[in-house]
């Protein structure tokens, strides 16, 4: 429990980090007076301001005191200190990802340590590191040759390592096998495996617990209620959980006997927080397993460029596994120019056949389409009105399930006009098509298809509004497995991790629209997509020789699809990377944004273009190129205008040491109608 500080000793000075923002003026630890000696990583009560906060002690000698420092309020008993590893790894996140100590500290300790007075948190730390019957399962299935001797490359060298595994190739039994493999050896050790989606940590923990026990592994993932977070991060903490599983937050689990680190789907842009603390957690992950001796793993079908380069330069090692598990073939990709098709045509003749006989011969059809709702807007043909959202410069979605208009930014929703808003018009119509759109669309063109027994064909959808509710997803993907579902629409979040058994054809219907996009990284994700959503077909060895992907394309001849045609993921990668050296773009230079968000665009970018100034008088501004300030791609969500400036360097240390620097010149530079500012390192969106 909290214990107040004893009245009596010869006070202590200490460092406090708390969670202040990363650009006010107390961004670094602070000065506590105590009237007994703390260890660094213990968990405390301070004033701060009017309240009263959770703070971490730190690490260094606390400087002249300029004012009479405040005493400690209470010290968090009954737990061990953070651990050295974990306040370096804080550390160093916050240095890189120019952020304040105290606010990427607090935000890995999970939210429920912030609330509990002493007699609740008293219960928890109790609940929390009770441990069950933890085992270590029977064997797991017998390897492949390609797993085994993946396995044994990882058991007998050090890495880091990429293990570049086509899709169902059983890169996740290798993962079970080297956590279980490092279990037996050490009674201690800890691993860290981590996945880029909260809908893949379920299926996975079940295959982890099933093969280690319930209470061996602990989950992290933001879908967890607070409690659940808590239980879990003190089973990791006290060692009576030896697997933490989760997503990017995962990074930070404090783990003291941490020997193993597996980050499944590396090259995922889920890793990339996009809020807050701007942080890579496949990247740190790196860099805590460096720092801690421990082993890392990646694992990708297709890798980052980042990772790729990494080895083919020797820095990382290869692991490959081209093969699938039990002689399973991966799907001929077939590219349907959409130039011959009919006019207005949504899915050519010819895959409309190919459904056809998929339903016939009992089997099952992915549709992939990115982009969920009934359609991305609401049009009047009479005076050209659009569903705009009134608070951000994008569309309302019509979503036809509710009749409703729904920002995918801000969340504004409002229901479905009777007539035109503008002109009175009751022929308003949609434009475009979603998933909603496109499940009612093949239900009309499917009609007529039959399955074995005679039944019309089962059509299903999967995005983010169809399993809002909690258990629909589980209760989807069940049908799935359970073969009741003929055709299944869906958006990325069917094209990753999910094993269906019976899917022989997946198509893509509309592909293109990243082939041409301003973001340099886009034809990059393009290719890792299709990819990840070809691999859905063909995972059963006795129908994986009638197994297809489908893409409809009007560039037929874009070489990403000759790429995509033959499975080549290494062709794929030296074209984008001799692209991206001859740019100097990542991975061959280095990036920052500058964002910016203000009552105004005005402001917004006015700021920047200070900002810029400020910089080209630094010294350390040399070797760095700062573009002009610009709109963001969505310039404008809330009512609130955001603006951003592009910085690049050919090298890390010396953008690093510019960005440090000119930090400082920016918390005087901003004006009131900013209303936010943050740096954005090593961005994933331009």
């Amino acid at each position: 429990m909290f214990r107040n500080s004893p009245l009596k000793s010869v006070p202590q000075r200490i460092l406090v980090v708390v969670p202040t923002p990363a650009h006010s003026q107390l961004g670094a630890p602070l000065t506590y007076r105590s009237e007994l000696p703390l260890a660094a990583g213990l968990l405390v009560r301070v004033p701060l301001g009017k309240r009263e906060v959770l703070g971490v002690v730190w690490d260094g000698e606390p400087g002249e005191a300029t004012v009479a420092e405040k005493p400690v309020a209470a010290v968090l008993e009954g737990m061990a200190p953070l651990a050295a590893s974990w306040r370096r790894l804080v550390t160093f996140a916050a240095e890189y990802y120019q952020r304040s100590v105290g606010e990427v500290a607090l935000a890995a300790l999970p939210p429920q340590l912030r609330e509990l007075d002493p007699a609740q948190w008293a219960r928890r730390l109790k609940r929390g590191i009770a441990a069950g019957t933890q085992h270590t399962s029977a064997q797991g299935p017998d390897l492949t040759p390609e797993q085994a001797a993946a396995l044994v490359d990882i058991e007998s060298n050090e890495g880091p390592f990429l293990l570049f595994g086509v899709t169902g190739s059983g890169k996740t039994e290798v993962y079970l096998q080297a956590v279980q493999a490092l279990l037996a050896r050490d009674p201690q050790a800890q691993a860290l495996v981590m996945v880029p989606e909260i809908n893949l940590t379920p299926q996975l923990q079940s295959r982890f617990a099933e093969r280690f026990g319930e209470s061996t592994v602990a989950a992290l993932h933001s879908g967890m209620t607070n409690p659940q977070r808590l239980k879990s991060w003190l089973a990791l903490h006290t060692g009576a959980a030896r697997i933490a599983l989760g997503t990017r937050m995962a990074v930070f689990a404090s783990l003291p006997h941490l020997q193993l680190v597996v980050v499944d789907e590396e090259h995922d842009p889920s890793y990339k927080q996009q809020e807050g603390a701007r942080y890579s957690a496949r990247d740190l992950a790196i860099w805590r397993a460096r720092e801690e001796g421990a082993k890392v793993v990646l694992g990708s079908a297709t890798p980052s460029l980042e990772s790729w380069l990494a080895s083919e330069r020797g820095r990382y090692r290869r692991v490959a596994m081209p093969s699938r598990v039990g002689a399973g073939a991966l799907p001929a990709v077939r590219i349907v120019d959409m130039n011959l098709q009919p006019k207005h045509a949504v899915f050519s003749v010819q895959l409309l056949q190919a459904m056809h006989e998929r339903i016939a011969r009992g089997e099952q059809s992915l549709v992939f389409l990115n982009r969920r709702g009934y359609a991305p807007v609401l049009a009047c043909n009479a005076c050209d009105w659009k569903s705009e959202c009134p608070n951000c410069s994008a569309y309302r979605v019509f979503h036809k399930i509710d009749r409703s208009l729904r920002c995918h930014h801000c969340g504004f929703t409002e229901r479905v006009p009777r007539a035109c808003p503008g002109c009175g018009n009751v022929d308003i119509a949609p434009l475009g098509r979603g998933t909603e759109r496109l499940e009612e669309h093949l239900a009309e063109l499917l009609a007529d298809a039959r399955g074995p027994g005679g039944h019309p064909p089962r059509i299903a959808r999967m995005d983010a509004d169809t399993t809002r509710a909690k258990g629909e997803l589980q209760r989807q993907l069940a049908e799935m497995h359970a073969g009741e579902v003929d055709v299944l629409v869906g958006t990325q979040m069917v094209t990753k991790g999910h094993d269906f058994r019976s899917i022989t054809l997946v198509a893509a219907v509309n592909a293109d629209a990243a082939l041409f996009s301003a973001d340099f990284r886009a034809p990059e994700r393009l290719f890792s997509l299709l990819m990840q959503a070809a691999g859905r077909a063909g995972r059963d060895a006795l129908q994986s020789g009638a197994s297809e992907m489908w893409v409809q394309t009007w560039h037929p001849r874009h070489a990403l699809f000759g790429a995509l045609k033959g499975h080549d993921y290494p062709a794929f990668a030296a074209s984008q990377l001799k692209e991206r050296e001859q740019a100097g773009m990542p991975p061959y230079g280095y990036q920052a944004l500058l964002r910016a968000e203000g009552r105004t665009q005005e402001a917004a970018q006015g700021f920047l273009a200070a900002a810029a100034g400020a910089a080209a008088q630094m010294d350390e501004a040399a070797g760095i190129t700062l573009y002009s300030p610009v709109p963001t791609p969505v310039q404008r969500v809330a009512n609130v205008e955001r603006a951003q400036l592009l910085v690049e360097s050919a090298s890390r240390r010396a953008l690093q040491r510019f960005l440090a620097r000119w930090q400082q010149q920016l918390h005087v530079l901003r004006p009131r109608e900013v209303l936010r500012w943050a740096i954005d390192v090593d961005p994933l969106v331009i």
